[in-house]
């Protein structure tokens, strides 16, 4: 028997989806033109399913830095910088993002995913308990598998499930670690966080927020959930990542607590992982200058957001909780997203899409993530192809709202920005 024979339900899935349209998984694009525009065959597209919030990806600042490290430092650092040295740029991001939130200590990791698979398994060891939110990202559950930590979910964004979880370990030896995210990165929802540092105050827990979606996003500042809600002081450990506001890859921990710079010669996949290239600390750095230069940039995101959240609300279609700038259409028909997910395609509108069993109670997911650099126009023909789309395939009744754009002008508008 071949060691992939377990492999033989994913696959016969993955045909069943192919099936139906073009692979969710594989689409590739002949080129990105803009931080809101692509090109697949031959024909421009809407980019609506790419977490580049702020579009930081074409910035002329962070390229031209990206740039200019390449010329100077080359390529690569082909090594772990316990291994091979640190380059000074590094270090500069690490105090740079330690004082953008108000930290002594940075840490920079590859990318997010190894932020909170080295973080989680470095912390907590085999006596102490780590405390998840259920609906905890992927990169949470393994940090959480690599760990020797007992591992305890409390339901998604229940406090008093949590405070229930803390009362039952009683008067057991060992830390304990609770694990929130700021924006959840598949319905767009924000946790409960003072009401979470509230239960982690009086058990006399840790609190790690993941601020991946909400960097750069929430916050006065743009430092995310805890700064939108004053929560800060509740909270020990902050994760984050790159890839997402500051337009590039990477993650990051910052922390006050004490000696918290000893993590790193215990921490494996920060010791055993070549450390990010010289062109993507630069225009790293550049992109968290700018975050902090340009407080329009979140403003205009929360205005797209709102506008393409009402608008789908209005076209019919079910939505996330809360309006941020992850915009879920949640569909109980996992063949019908996907249908209604190639005529998208087909169409020039690209979204992503979650299908169970990465998503709750057997729905499917069509996922968009705002930029503030989309236009008006572009969100409005986005939002009035779903509803055409929608309807025209059965999933939505037939009746059919005033768009909130000229459809003509909104699909103009969209072919010719970038």
């Amino acid at each position: 028997m071949s060691i992939l024979e377990k492999f033989k339900p994913l696959r016969a899935a993955h045909d069943r989806l192919k099936a139906l349209g073009r692979d969710p998984f594989s689409v590739t694009f002949d080129d990105i033109v803009s931080p809101t525009e692509g090109i697949l065959d031959g024909r421009r597209t809407v980019l609506l399913g790419t977490n580049n919030y702020l579009g930081l990806t074409f910035d002329d600042t962070c390229i031209e830095g990206s740039i200019d490290a390449i010329v100077r430092h080359g390529t690569g650092t082909t090594g772990s910088r316990i291994a091979n040295g640190s380059y000074d740029e590094h270090e500069n991001l690490e105090k740079e993002l330690a004082a953008f939130f108000g930290r002594r200590h940075g840490m920079v990791f590859s990318t997010g995913y190894q932020a909170n698979l080295g973080i989680l398994s470095t912390l907590v060891g085999k006596d102490d308990h780590l405390i998840i939110d259920a609906d905890s990202h992927a990169s949470i559950y393994d940090g959480s598998r690599l760990g020797h930590a007992p591992v305890i979910r409390f339901r998604h964004n229940d406090p008093e499930d949590l405070a229930k979880r803390l009362r039952r370990l009683g008067d057991a030896p060992g830390a304990r670690l609770i694990v929130t995210e700021g924006i959840y990165s598949m319905l767009g929802d924000m946790a409960p966080l003072r009401e979470i540092a509230a239960v982690k105050r009086e058990y006399g827990a840790y609190l790690l927020v993941d601020e991946a979606h909400s960097m750069g996003v929430l916050g006065a500042r743009g430092r995310g959930l805890a700064e939108e809600v004053a929560a800060e002081a509740d909270v020990d450990i902050i994760i984050g990542t790159f890839s997402k506001s500051l337009g590039s890859v990477g993650g990051f921990c910052v922390s006050d607590l004490e000696d918290f710079d000893i993590v790193r010669l215990a921490c494996r996949p920060y010791m055993f992982t070549a450390s990010l290239p010289p062109a993507v600390i630069a225009s790293t750095r550049f992109a968290l200058k700018k975050l902090q230069q340009e407080p329009g940039l979140r403003a205009q995101l929360t205005s797209n957001a709102r506008q393409l959240y009402t608008a789908l609300q209005a076209q019919g279609f079910q939505v996330g909780p809360q309006c941020s700038p992850i915009v879920s259409v949640i569909l109980p028909d996992p063949q019908k997203a996907m249908v209604l997910w190639n005529a998208l395609l087909e169409n020039g509108l690209y979204m992503n899409l979650a299908l169970p069993p990465a998503t709750p109670s057997s729905s499917a997911f069509l996922r968009s993530s705002v930029s503030a650099r989309h236009t008006p126009e572009q969100i409005a023909f986005a939002a009035n192809l779903m509803g055409r789309m929608a309807r025209e395939l059965g999933i939505l009744e037939a009746a059919e709202p005033e768009p909130i754009f000229n459809r003509k002008r909104a699909a103009g508008g969209a072919r010719a920005a970038g």
